[in-house]
């Protein structure tokens, strides 16, 4: 099983990669993008996390993002908030409906328990790697560290909740080609990992690339729908305005709806 991470160009990206199976990326990305996952065979799992790139204590918040979009889980129309209440990122293309938010990363240990226990001195880079140890590399790549781990997001998993409150892996929920595209709404630094959801009851390592393109996204109009998904998404983006406005920056939102070019 190769980690390598090939980069590439087409005619409609400003740049790509594709992530191999237990592989992680890290880089600053800025605002006005689109960033397109596809999973290049079934059963994907990228685990993100995004930061302010431009003020590194400001970074994704799962507890504000799915109470203030009264949902558990993420698509087409959602937004990633930062803890201080600003759009880092929008869902604007979703060909699954469904992307996981509460179960984390795998840990080393757990990684060992499910899919045996390997290391780098034995194996070097196709040992099996866990999301913690790939965003902890990437943290101190970045000037953070450990102490920086948040919860993160994982595309391309469905993970629900039955009657009586257990969390149940929706298997098959994946299939190859399958694609979701994410707006950048501010400058971010963005951490991939591709390694399994920590629910995924297979006990074979999962070997699937990912292909991430980055693209040119337009302004930010007033009928956008991310921003008119939710009462609560339109003040996130205000906020962004805002932010930009006392940067000095002009800021991506055009038409009508109280949103105004800083």
């Amino acid at each position: 099983m190769s980690m390598s991470m090939s980069m590439s160009m087409s005619l409609d990206s400003i740049w790509s990669t594709t992530i191999g199976p237990g592989g992680k990326w890290s880089g600053t990305v800025g605002r006005g993008k689109l960033l397109r996952f596809t999973a290049l065979e079934a059963g994907a799992n990228v685990s993100l996390l995004l930061y302010n790139a431009k003020d590194l204590t400001e970074r994704y918040n799962m507890p504000d993002t799915v109470k203030a979009q009264h949902t558990s889980h993420l698509t087409k129309g959602h937004v990633l908030m930062s803890d201080n209440g600003r759009v880092l990122a929008s869902i604007v293309e979703d060909e699954l409906g469904w992307h996981d938010t509460f179960c984390g990363y795998t840990l080393r240990a757990g990684t060992d328990a499910k899919y045996g226990k390997t290391s780098y001195q034995e194996l070097r880079n196709d040992w099996l790697r866990s999301g913690q140890e790939n965003f902890a590399v990437e943290l101190v790549r970045n000037g953070l560290g450990v102490r920086d781990l948040v919860p993160n997001v994982n595309l391309f998993s469905k993970v629900y909740c039955d009657g009586q409150g257990a969390m149940h892996y929706a298997e098959g929920h994946c299939p190859a080609g399958a694609s979701v595209t994410l707006r950048t709404d501010m400058d971010v630094l963005l951490l991939l990992s591709n390694t399994p959801n920590p629910l995924d009851p297979g006990t074979t390592y999962p070997s699937v690339p990912v292909k991430l393109e980055v693209l040119e996204a337009g302004p930010v109009s007033g009928d956008d729908y991310c921003l008119n998904y939710r009462p609560e998404n339109r003040r996130a983006f205000e906020n962004n305005g805002e932010y930009y406005a006392l940067l000095g920056l002009q800021h991506q939102f055009t038409g009508s709806g109280g949103m105004e070019n800083g």
